[in-house]
């Protein structure tokens, strides 16, 4: 049986300092970064569609961002991988409440993304409540989110 993907959402200063948690074993909690860690939460497709849900734009709005799943490590190296998160979807994460979040939830968990891998609208209000205090820790802090993606 084959795990689920890990994927650990994380705050750094930069992109340089984001790919550096690739050198620690075990990933950015181990490098003592600022983690929300999530199973099956994919940063490419499941966060451009809730970056979609949050601004209100489109998928392929949110998807053709700069930063929208951007893999900054080497894909030779092989998993795992260090992908940024766009400051748009940071921005829409720290400003909303806890209404906003419920909301969002509520659309996200419809996704094809989320329904496949069985997530209720429950545990996606958590997933986005731990997302965004992420965000917001991290613009106080003046940083980015990045995911570091173990297949």
């Amino acid at each position: 049986m084959v795990g689920l993907p890990l994927c650990d959402y994380f705050s750094a200063p930069d992109d340089q300092a984001a790919v550096a948690a690739l050198q620690i074993p075990g990933g950015p909690g181990q490098a003592e970064r600022d983690v929300v860690f999530l199973k099956n939460i994919d940063p490419v497709v499941a966060i451009a569609r809730l970056e979609a849900v949050m601004t209100g734009c489109s998928y392929e709005e949110a998807d053709a961002r700069p930063r929208s799943g951007r893999l900054l490590s080497v894909p030779e190296d092989g998993p795992p991988f260090v992908v940024s998160l766009t400051d748009t979807l940071v921005d829409a994460l720290a400003r909303a409440s806890r209404d906003d979040l419920v909301r969002c939830a509520e659309q996200w968990s419809t996704t094809d993304e989320l329904r496949q891998i069985g997530i209720r609208v429950e545990a996606t209000a958590d997933v986005l409540a731990a997302l965004a205090g992420l965000a917001r820790r991290a613009q106080a802090s003046d940083q980015r989110l990045y995911c570091w993606w173990a297949l």
